[in-house]
């Protein structure tokens, strides 16, 4: 194999890594996988672990130093940071995130099913105990999980000077802090001063005269709808204040990109029924565990389509050809309304169906599924008489297809929000349910249409 040694590979892409990585693993070159490691960032190992089946990532592990445990077990998914973590103690756990913020900290000791959270937490110094345990007192999804404590406070009736000379005896400012928070003396928020607007005006001026107006969301709120909040009004920061008014921290620009690529990577997973399976190469048990449920769901609706089948086997028993076109109307119908679900949810996602706008897309939808019925019924009716050579069966398909691919459109759009309007995710159940829609509707009007037109 290639010696080249693993610094001088940082210039590869993702994939690229990947296979030296496992070629290293293949042939136990410990050594170099530790130095290997050390050229990378803490989110690129995550997901070369991820990369890998369960009994190769403890020998991974092994090859990290302990700053970079903290930052790699931040990145992880949590079914893989569980798995790693379960054989440390307390005292491990706390020497690899004690250089973490507390945010991924708190998501850390999250993963923990036992004790040994709280004897992480009682390990640290008072000032960092706190800031955890404030973080961790917020529910999972609330914007206060993924804020950053770290802000720097100053007072509007001070000069601009005065902040240059307090940050550079302090030193408090972070390379990616941007705003500073102006707040009053029982730390209300009051506005924000980029860290520009430092060198660009005048330093005698006050903080009062320049700061702006700031941007700001509830600790409470929930973060994915904060970071749609920030996207629509093309904001890439924002304070967070609690229901006082007072300042308990901030949203950065990559906070709002973690939560938008968290929420498209929920989105995609529920339209498939994987509500809790994130982790690729997790144990078959776990896996076959996340997915029983909607498969037994969704055999259920399949039965349901099924007695509707079995209440006309009679006219299916006389005429063969319809047991043979049966699956092009549930077909037909099952794409037509997928394709309207997909929309409506990503829709509803983005915040743009809501309001009276619902009845115009449930106009359009159903526009589109009768012009879309209509054409493709013809196309239907026209093959099938060329295949059977028997207008009636023709005729029966074709309004079949027509009357499903309408009822797929009105299904596609109404589901999702009567979902929406129930409190659930219509991206984890949506699919399930339409598919039950399209299939005995389309059954239905197929082989009744059938019973009244063909049956003697």
């Amino acid at each position: 194999m290639d010696k080249t040694p693993p610094l001088e590979m940082t210039g590869l892409s993702a994939e690229e890594k990947l296979v030296f990585l496992q070629a290293l693993v293949a042939e136990h070159r410990q050594s170099e996988i530790i130095e290997f490691f050390a050229s990378l960032t803490g989110s690129e190992i995550a997901n070369l672990i991820e990369s890998f089946p369960y009994d190769a990532r403890d020998a991974l592990w092994e090859g990290l130093s302990d700053d970079q445990k903290g930052e790699v077990l931040s990145s992880l998914n949590e079914s893989a940071r569980a798995h790693l973590i379960k054989n440390l103690d307390a005292s491990e756990i706390c020497e690899v995130t004690h250089h973490l913020d507390a945010q991924d900290t708190a998501d850390i000791l999250d993963s923990l099913q036992d004790k040994r959270g709280e004897d992480v937490i009682d390990m640290m110094a008072l000032s960092r105990r706190d800031e955890i345990n404030q973080v961790l007192a917020y529910e999972s999804d609330a914007v206060g999980r993924y804020m950053h404590t770290d802000v720097v406070r100053i007072r509007e009736n001070i000069k601009l000077e005065v902040v240059q000379r307090y940050l550079r005896i302090k030193g408090e400012i972070q390379k990616n802090t941007l705003e500073l928070m102006v707040v009053d003396g029982e730390h209300h928020l009051l506005g924000t001063l980029h860290v520009v607007e430092l060198l660009r005006y005048d330093p005698s001026l006050l903080v009062a005269d320049i700061m702006e107006t700031p941007e700001k969301v509830l600790d409470t709120m929930n973060a994915i709808e904060a970071a749609k909040l920030l996207r629509f009004k093309n904001q890439h920061f924002a304070a967070v204040v609690n229901e006082s008014g007072v300042l308990v921290g901030q949203l950065t620009a990559a906070d709002v990109l973690e939560l938008t690529v968290e929420e498209g990577d929920q989105t995609v997973r529920h339209l498939a029924g994987l509500e809790n399976e994130i982790d690729l190469f997790a144990p078959v048990r776990k896996s076959v565990n996340a997915r029983t449920l909607w498969l037994g769901i969704n055999l259920a609706t399949a039965f349901l389509a099924a007695a509707v089948i079995g209440q006309f086997e009679a006219v299916i028993a006389q005429v063969v050809a319809l047991a043979v076109l049966m699956p092009v109307v549930a077909s037909m119908g099952g794409i037509a309304g997928s394709q309207t679900l997909t929309l409506t949810i990503r829709g509803l996602a983005m915040g743009k169906v809501i309001g009276s706008n619902q009845s115009v897309l449930f106009n359009k939808e159903f526009a589109i599924g009768l012009i879309n019925g209509a054409i493709w019924a013809l196309v239907v009716a026209l093959i099938s008489q060329i295949w059977f050579q028997d207008v009636m069966i023709s005729l029966v398909i074709g309004t079949a297809i027509l009357i499903n691919m309408i009822a797929a459109g009105i299904a596609g759009v109404l589901i999702p929000l009567v979902l929406k309007r129930l409190g659930q995710d219509p991206a984890l159940s949506g699919a399930v349910i339409l598919t039950t829609v399209t299939d005995v509707v389309g059954f239905l009007s197929f082989l009744g249409l059938a019973t009244m037109l063909i049956l003697k």
